[in-house]
């Protein structure tokens, strides 16, 4: 019985999914798969912007719920705190925020243009001040604000979005700065040009509270503010947003929706508010600028960022200037060589790679702090919003190399956080702890970072925050959640699974940031400290079970856990419980964890052998479908505990193996579709795994190494601080997928890692690539 009402409930669920998404939505899946950047993208984009255009932001909107990237096709700069999108509810169900973004590619009708939200991750927060242009005042009328569209009307490229009504007569086009969203609405003759504006609205209808608006006349121009309450702000008391907003027409009229009653008031207070402005009929093609500035300051700070980013542009010189960042942004590596759809692949990894962490500093330098204090950000720019436990592993390597200088105020960014909220923060969003995933994260990044050159922080003041965090749990009660049971942690030597959920996990994740502090101690001289973490960073061999070959839940009692399965059960399966000790996957997936220690994790194994076998085996059993409704127990390449595993066959002398699955989970795991990537992209955690391993090097966090692989373009420019890393495949052909010889500056590699050193500095790094292992 207990088997069927799971089948049951599976079937149910199942059921109303698929029902959510969109028929457009289906049909585009099974009927136009494209291959190719949209042919629509105009040709002066294409001539003038060439890698901006390889970009299809389309790419990780939709898919599998669970399993989407929980990207966006909006408008955004590099880091920009601004982030103008539409947002989208299901067909049948109404449902909104199936993608956490707000854009679920499956869906069939648009709610608005949003302002904020978080980039690739699970958290449903922003979607500050919705706005949706109507033909007069019908639509305000209404309890949901929606249109339906059709894929066919959309189109986005870097910093530009736009979209047609046809049914309706109008067209939305975005654009943004930093700081400030800029719509263009076009209205076809004869309609009554009408801008909705929701002050209170919140990304997937999460709480909104204390709204407020006060619109002046005189000067075209309404401001307020509202506190919302997203997956992450609600842990943190939410989160006050300021706006400031222009029209390029003058107001003919205007209303105000405060809890269900309309007025023609000029302000109001409260949780529900809405406003409504109306602009003289269309006698031909009608254009409406909207110009929406926010701050998390006030509306003075998002006044002065008005003026000082967009006052005095037109949407063209708004969206021309986006798309020359993003260019440069996109130049710091050049590819030559490979199929058009890796190159819309690569590129549009790269782009991803920069959408998030958030400059959240407004442009005269003040931010709010962790103490909920306003600070002043002297000569840096203070970032929030980083998905560390994830980003630690690929996102901030590549800002090692490629952009330094942003590595550098993230880092000071995290020590602030830190002066102000007492601890280096794990997923720090807006202004607070969020405490999402475990672990200390930020030990390897600033770690990493130091090892690799970038300077210029009171990295003395980290250090020791480092160590407090590292050698007690935090306080009962403290706003950030530290290294959680971290005193039994350390009491027995590894986490006991009869006292905590996340046992293994916690072990192995715990011990990965104590190597990166030993790395880092070193590096400061400090010897006793350095010697302390590494063999504090050993001990997540204690949860090794040679007999089950696996890292295996242990009690208190230095029993291992007997209900031990390696596998992920499904809904399908009975009894999931036992999940508890590993963090969102399988026994399986965790068994490759110890990255930092390559060697002693492949020492574990009873044989070199064995170990190859099994890690063979983890990969031939995985389906190459991506985003799966169900991912297994085997590779995932959509979540980030085994993402680097392809590369520890290089420990066991066998990097034909790395080359082969590396290159399979390239052509495999990442497609120019809505769905084409394998799992949530985490702040551009998957799209940085692409761009790192089309260039044949992959980082192991915390430390200043590199593993080698294979490149998947005839060459490549990396764009360093010194002189460019040329990175050439000779032989090259789409099926030559072996290294049979690496060169750097002439000398030949006995090995299979390279150091940040020695192409910090630029050079040539040859691969004589083979189509035989």
């Amino acid at each position: 019985m207990k088997t069927f009402l799971k089948l049951l409930l599976y079937a149910i669920i199942s059921i109303i999914l698929i029902a959510g998404l969109s028929i457009g939505g289906v049909y585009w899946k099974y009927t136009s798969v494209t291959n190719q950047v949209p042919q629509s993208t105009p040709e002066e984009i294409v001539s003038a912007y060439p890698l901006s255009a390889k970009v299809n932001p389309f790419i990780g909107t939709g898919g599998i719920p669970w399993t989407c990237a929980y990207n966006f096709p909006g408008a955004s700069l590099p880091f920009g705190v601004v982030r103008l999108s539409p947002e989208t509810s299901a067909i049948f169900t109404g449902e909104k925020a199936l993608n956490s973004s707000g854009y679920f590619y499956g869906d069939d009708k648009i709610i608005g243009f949003s302002h904020t939200r978080l980039v690739g991750t699970g958290a449903t927060d922003g979607g500050h001040f919705l706005v949706m242009p109507s033909d007069g005042l019908e639509l305000f009328h209404e309890k949901e604000w929606q249109y339906k569209f059709r894929h066919a009307d959309e189109m986005a490229y870097p910093g530009y979005y736009s979209l047609k009504f046809p049914q309706k007569g109008i067209k939305v086009e975005l654009t943004s700065t930093q700081r400030v969203g800029v719509h263009r609405y076009t209205f076809d003759p004869g309609l009554q040009p009408t801008i909705l504006l929701d002050i209170t609205h919140a990304l997937g209808d999460r709480r909104a509270e204390d709204g407020y608006i006060q619109i002046d006349t005189l000067n075209n121009q309404v401001a307020g503010h509202v506190r919302t309450f997203g997956s992450f702000a609600g842990r943190y008391g939410g989160i006050k947003v300021y706006f400031v907003a222009t029209f390029s027409k003058t107001l003919e009229a205007h209303s105000i929706l405060e809890n269900g009653q309309i007025s023609s008031a000029n302000s109001a207070n409260g949780n529900s508010i809405k406003a409504a402005f109306s602009f003289a009929a269309a006698q031909k093609p009608e254009e409406i600028v909207m110009k929406l500035a926010i701050s998390h300051i006030s509306i003075d700070n998002a006044r002065e960022n008005l003026a000082l980013e967009a006052a005095q542009k037109t949407f063209d010189d708004v969206s021309r200037e986006a798309l020359s960042a993003w260019e440069n942004r996109l130049k710091s590596i050049e590819i030559q060589g490979g199929s058009s759809v890796e190159q819309v692949n690569f590129y549009t990894a790269l782009y991803r790679s920069f959408q998030m962490p958030t400059i959240f500093n407004d442009a005269n330098g003040e931010y709010m702090g962790f103490d909920k204090a306003v600070h002043h950000a002297d000569s840096f720019q203070y970032y929030t919003d980083m998905s560390i436990w994830d980003t630690f592993r690929t996102t901030h390597p590549l800002y090692n190399l490629i952009a330094p200088d942003n590595q550098r105020d993230m880092i000071r960014s995290l020590i602030c956080m830190a002066q102000q909220g007492g601890w280096l923060p794990r997923w720090p969003s807006g202004y607070g702890y969020t405490n999402s995933m475990l672990g200390s994260a930020a030990d390897i990044v600033i770690s990493e970072a130091w090892q690799k050159g970038i300077r210029e922080y009171d990295i003395d003041f980290a250090y020791e925050n480092m160590k407090t965090i590292a050698l007690a749990s935090t306080p009962e009660g403290a706003a950030f959640s530290g290294r959680d049971g971290n005193d039994l942690c350390i009491k027995y030597g590894y986490c006991p699974a009869d006292s905590m959920e996340e046992a293994v996990s916690r072990s192995l994740e715990f011990a990965w940031s104590d190597y990166a502090i030993s790395k880092l101690a070193t590096q400061l001289g400090r010897t006793e400290d350095a010697e302390y973490f590494y063999q504090k960073s050993m001990l997540y061999k204690n949860t090794w079970n040679p007999e089950t070959q696996y890292f295996h839940p242990k009690n208190a009692d230095g029993n291992f856990s007997k209900d031990f399965k390696p596998l992920l059960l499904t809904y399908l399966d009975g009894d999931e419980t036992y999940t508890n000790d590993y963090v969102e996957g399988s026994a399986l997936q965790w068994r490759w964890a110890p990255f930092f220690d390559a060697k002693g994790l492949t020492a574990l194994f009873s044989s070199k052998e064995y170990f190859t076998d099994e890690l063979s085996a983890f990969f031939e059993k995985t389906d190459p479908a991506v985003g799966k409704w169900n991912p297994g127990s085997y590779y995932w390449h959509g979540n980030e505990p085994d993402i680097h595993s392809a590369y520890l066959f290089n420990t066991v002398n066998r990097p034909d193996l790395t080359q082969k699955w590396v290159r399979w989970i390239l052509d495999n795991k990442y497609t120019n579709r809505y769905d084409g990537l394998d799992g949530n992209d985490d702040g551009g955690t998957l799209s940085a795994w692409y761009v790192f391993s089309a260039m044949g090097i992959y980082p192991v966090a915390g430390t200043d190494v590199y593993q080698l692989g294979a490149p998947l373009f005839e060459k490549m420019v990396v764009q360093l601080q010194g002189s460019p890393l040329e990175i050439l495949a000779e032989n090259y052909a789409p099926d030559h997928i072996y290294a049979k010889r690496i060169r750097l500056n002439g000398r030949v590699l006995d090995r299979t890692w390279i150091s940040h050193d020695e192409i910090i500095n630029g050079g040539t790094l040859i691969f004589e690539m083979s189509p035989n292992p």
